[in-house]
């Protein structure tokens, strides 16, 4: 018997897949998983996990069963399923598809979560929410939260903010990521060899937002901090001003919320 059993094995799954291997807390063969793409079961296969030959014999051989596709096909997967489901648990990523959902589409005796992850969560520095309504037993839900730490943050939050959550840590290492990019360019634009400048970039990212947690400061404080009077810095911060930078992350997470 596998501990987990994974449902889907694209990018997002995998990503929670090295997480789990790569904190120890879960081993890869104690992983199992179908996907219909043979370059997803490949990559899989390669990092230890078992495939398997469709969602019903994972279901049987697992212990606790990850829902990982995409939401457009998550009815039609779940429907053949259902009887399978009876009795075990589930825990979903599709989103969209909370709670409330979910009752409405499984057995009663099915237990089921829903978390909201990102892809960080592969080098252990994931974001993960987990919707607060949930029917797991508790040692369950215990495992499933301790694996989720040993590859980043947990953060419970109620049904209705699941949604602006996801948003802003499912989403935004894309924002991220083209900020890093930009720095970058602008470095590499003033003579840095391009391989430093990532390295600044993404470590500056890195050091920056472990400082906020680690500090508990508000943001602003700690940009205030860096910003002496009539210095480099604050010149820099005008110019982001000037470019409409906050306005365009407020408008990013609306936007990635459909509105």
């Amino acid at each position: 018997m596998y501990k987990l059993g994974f449902i889907g094995m694209g990018n997002m799954a995998s990503a929670i897949q090295e997480g789990f291997i790569n904190s120890g807390y879960i081993k890869a063969d104690e992983i199992c998983g179908f996907d219909l793409s043979e370059i997803a079961t490949e990559k899989a296969k390669a990092r230890g996990v078992t495939p398997l030959s469709d969602g019903h014999e994972v279901i049987r051989n697992a212990e606790i069963i990850f829902m990982a596709v995409k939401p457009q096909v998550v009815e039609k997967v779940v429907a053949p399923l259902k009887e399978d489901l009876k009795g075990k648990a589930l825990v979903s990523m599709v989103l969209g598809y909370d709670f409330a959902k979910y009752e409405t589409m499984l057995d009663p005796s099915t237990r089921h979560l829903t978390f909201m992850p990102n892809t960080p969560i592969a080098v252990g520095e994931g974001m993960i929410l987990l919707e607060d309504q949930q029917t797991l037993t508790d040692d369950e839900y215990d495992f499933i939260k301790k694996a989720f730490e040993s590859a980043g943050s947990v953060e419970v939050l109620p049904s209705h903010l699941m949604g602006v959550g996801g948003a802003l840590s499912g989403c935004a290492p894309a924002y991220i990521y083209m900020v890093i990019e930009a720095l970058a360019d602008g470095a590499v634009a003033q003579g840095l060899p391009r391989a430093s400048a990532y390295k600044l970039a993404s470590q500056t990212v890195l050091g920056s937002g472990k400082m906020q947690l680690a500090s508990g400061l508000h943001p602003g404080i700690l940009k205030d901090n860096v910003t002496s009077p009539a210095g480099s810095t604050i010149k820099g911060v005008k110019a982001l001003e000037d470019g409409g930078l906050r306005a365009a992350f407020i408008n990013a997470i609306e936007k990635s919320m459909g509105k």
